[in-house]
């Protein structure tokens, strides 16, 4: 497994994928690479597909941030791109991106069955952020992405969602409803009536003929999400995407870090980098002899308790670095913590001198 540093991440990676439990400081991290980058003379853009929506907080944007990239004021060579995914507005544009004519993409996105899948479907989330992730990777205006996950078992969702969609297009249910003249549908409308007048009265007949209709405006269209789908399992797998995974020392978010580690190298992934957030700094042990009373003697006790902390954050780490998933030879980051979170570009400008030092 090569070896690599942030600062070689930073300069060569096209896609860099931030991924951890909730609350260890992901968004945060994800944007310190990003303005890195960008100071580094990069064309960088950040995306969250974190329903949280802590970005744009992170970022100090303070109308929001949309499904559309927004510039950042930063100073350097480079650029500072963000933005928020918006399932439902992706799908939107995915469909009139590939519908055959201006027609058939209004009839699938004024179908109510689309409505519903676009809007509230299981898995639409993930696929839309990979949908959104190919789409940035392509786009001239971006030589690097940084991708801000959910945490770690919805991040994995994120990963699985172009093969899950790659395997429904290929099955042989769904090419038979995108086949409405041909011989198999004949046979299954003559074949299916008592079957598919049970499923009317369980979902209404009206969700029925939303969903028969959906599938036959889509005609046509499932070539180009397949295609996409193989696209963007190739990027995700290629040399040119990297994972960066940001855990906090504490021993829940260790053993978190480690099991979406695992989930990656079953995937024949690898984890590229470690940033360990929130960190007790490390001021040295206190030195004997012990002193006997007064503000001496509390200060030597608070540093020898700082101490032990930091001893048993360090062991904590060194448990997710000997795991082989990780391995010993993945650069690990320290960042301490801080007294404030970070709100604006200057804050994160702070993270990113400790982060890079």
């Amino acid at each position: 497994m090569a070896e690599f540093t942030l600062h070689q991440l930073v300069d060569t990676a096209e896609v860099l994928v931030c991924c951890g439990s909730g609350g260890v400081g992901k968004t945060t991290m994800a944007s310190v690479l990003g303005l890195e980058a960008a100071r580094r003379g990069r064309r960088a853009v950040v995306i969250t597909i974190d329903p949280a929506k802590r970005l744009a907080d992170a970022l100090g944007v303070p109308g929001g941030l949309g499904n559309e990239p927004v510039r950042l004021p930063v100073q350097g060579p480079g650029e500072l791109w963000a933005l928020m995914l918006d399932p439902a507005a992706t799908f939107d544009g995915l469909v009139a991106a590939n519908a055959e004519s201006p027609e058939q993409a209004q009839r699938i996105l004024a179908n109510g069955f689309y409505r519903n899948v676009a809007e509230r479907f299981s898995g639409t989330q993930e696929y839309m952020a990979a949908e959104r992730l190919h789409a940035l990777h392509a786009d001239p205006r971006f030589d690097l992405v940084v991708v801000d996950t959910p945490p770690t078992r919805n991040a994995l969702d994120f990963l699985d969602a172009p093969g899950t969609l790659a395997r429904f297009i290929d099955h042989p249910i769904f090419k038979l409803l995108m086949a409405p003249t041909r011989k198999g549908l004949k046979v299954l409308n003559v074949a299916a009536q008592p079957v598919l007048k049970a499923i009317g009265r369980v979902v209404g007949g009206d969700v029925l003929t939303d969903a028969v209709a959906f599938f036959q405006a889509f005609a046509g269209m499932e070539t180009g999400f397949r295609e996409r789908a193989d696209d963007v399992m190739s990027l995700l797998a290629s040399d040119a995407t990297h994972f960066v995974l940001v855990a906090s020392p504490r021993t829940d978010t260790i053993d978190e870090a480690r099991f979406f580690a695992n989930r990656l190298h079953d995937k024949q992934l690898a984890v590229d980098a470690v940033v360990v957030n929130r960190c007790t700094p490390e001021f040295g042990a206190a030195t004997p002899p012990r002193p006997r009373a007064g503000s001496a003697r509390a200060l030597y006790d608070n540093l020898a308790e700082l101490h032990a902390a930091a001893v048993a954050e360090r062991a904590n780490v060194a448990a997710l670095t000997a795991d082989s998933a990780v391995g010993e030879h993945t650069r690990v980051q320290f960042v301490p913590v801080q007294r404030d979170d970070v709100h604006d570009l200057d804050g994160l400008d702070r993270l990113r001198a400790l982060l890079f030092s």
